[in-house]
């Protein structure tokens, strides 16, 4: 079991109102999918759980984030940082929660322990996932809950200091601190909260690569029964009915055929597995909160000449990218390095069709994509801890796409996989 609060909702819920619609899941029955489950009911009972033994965060971990955090807060001469629900609050103080119209939200201050501010009812149940030492200030429906939020400012002393607002803080938050501290300076609080979740722990690193371990399975157990006439939608269930059984909690399981996979995240059009169509597909799960992302292309049947030289040339870039990807390096550098492969090609220029249409991969950890991209122009340094995606996908409009994507974590020694990249088109997993 995965600490996702029912509060939070995952990735593939997003993606049932958006890509997924996009990929014609919203156009084939909901039953023709779980039938296609129900018949490989016995294949599944097979599956072991890969996560029991799983180690969550523990305390001196969330003690030592606490205190980096405060560290970069003295450095930057900044008082606070606030945070609103996500991944970030999960971070910092293990409080799962929603966003609503009612605050709930946690001040991290310079010196001493944190604040959490919620609604007085909501109390016990914020309490059952706090995990840190932390006061918690209650505000009743008739009061403004960010005149607590300035109150437990002024009481430790730093409404005259900068405060840092967490970057998807909304603004009725940010208006309400303003509003209550009249005067006080609002600053991102970017470097403190990046400064931390950017690099990650030993302890973190493991959780990924246990969630990879748990995507690779499953895609091993999917891949040997897509069978001709089967819809995205069907791969799709397969794929998170054996990552379920196998201890991960799914995020999104992205089956694209054929022509849909020219579009990087899908087509309204229904295309069935057929002979010579390509399948790709984009997988992710989390255990204990932290994520897997792998993406696996094929050819059901034989592939043609065209699907196996964008194939090897898709292969080629990725491990390009993750040669490039060393300590020190720009990360705008690795994307560089892509378009400087592609581009010779006939691919491009730049991001521009035909054949590329994305950056070659994104932050990742406790959510999908966090910052910073392996993308042109960006100029944050690689350091060590440092966790991304390698996807240097290739587009071909109305004919199929290539996406081959594996995960790495930056190290003194250079990049290190999650997962390691397939080898051929006919060994894709």
């Amino acid at each position: 079991m995965t600490t996702r609060s029912p509060y939070r909702p995952a990735r593939r819920d997003v993606l049932t109102g958006g890509a997924a619609l996009l990929a014609g899941v919203g156009a084939v029955p909901a039953d023709a999918a779980a039938a296609v489950v129900r018949a490989a009911a016995p294949d599944l009972a097979a599956l072991r759980d890969l996560t029991a033994d799983a180690r969550p965060i523990d305390a001196a971990e969330r003690a030592s984030r606490l205190e980096r955090a405060q560290a970069l807060m003295r450095a930057l001469g900044i008082g606070a940082v606030l945070i609103e629900p996500g991944s970030s609050l999960i971070y910092f103080s293990g409080v799962r929660w929603g966003r609503s119209e009612r605050l709930t939200a946690a001040i991290l201050p310079v010196e001493g322990e944190p604040c959490v501010v919620t609604p007085f009812f909501e109390e016990p149940s914020v309490r059952q996932t706090l995990a840190v030492p932390a006061e918690v200030r209650v505000w009743q429906e008739d009061q403004d809950p960010l005149a607590t939020v300035a109150g437990f400012l002024r009481d430790r002393g730093l409404a005259a200091r900068p405060i840092g607002v967490e970057e998807s803080v909304r603004y009725f938050v940010y208006a309400g601190v303003a509003r209550n501290l009249p005067g006080a300076r609002l600053v991102s609080a970017n470097p403190v909260v990046r400064g931390c979740r950017m690099i990650k722990t030993a302890g973190e690193i493991a959780l990924m690569q246990r969630a990879t371990k748990v995507t690779l399975a499953a895609y091993r157990w999917t891949y040997a029964r897509v069978e001709k006439g089967m819809t995205g939608q069907q791969i799709g269930a397969l794929m998170t009915a054996a990552t379920e059984k196998l201890g991960g909690e799914p995020e999104f399981a992205l089956a694209l055929i054929g022509p849909a996979a020219a579009l990087p995240h899908g087509s309204r059009e229904v295309i069935r597995v057929a002979d010579g169509q390509v399948v790709l597909m984009d997988c992710g799960c989390t255990v204990q909160g932290y994520q897997s992302d792998v993406s696996r292309t094929w050819v059901h049947g034989s592939a043609s000449s065209e699907q196996r030289r964008v194939w090897d040339q898709v292969k080629a870039a990725q491990a390009l990218a993750f040669r490039t990807a060393r300590v020190g390096v720009a990360a705008g550098a690795v994307d560089d390095a892509v378009r400087g492969y592609y581009e010779p090609l006939g691919y491009g220029p730049g991001y521009r069709l035909p054949g590329l249409s994305h950056r070659t991969g994104h932050g990742i950890g406790m959510d999908g994509h966090e910052p910073v991209n392996l993308v042109h122009g960006e100029t944050t340094r690689l350091a060590p801890g440092m966790c991304f995606s390698d996807e240097p996908g290739l587009y071909l409009p109305g004919k199929f796409g290539v996406r081959l994507e594996d995960c790495f974590h930056v190290t003194a020694d250079g990049p290190r996989w999650f997962s390691e990249p397939p080898e051929s088109i006919e060994r894709p997993v």
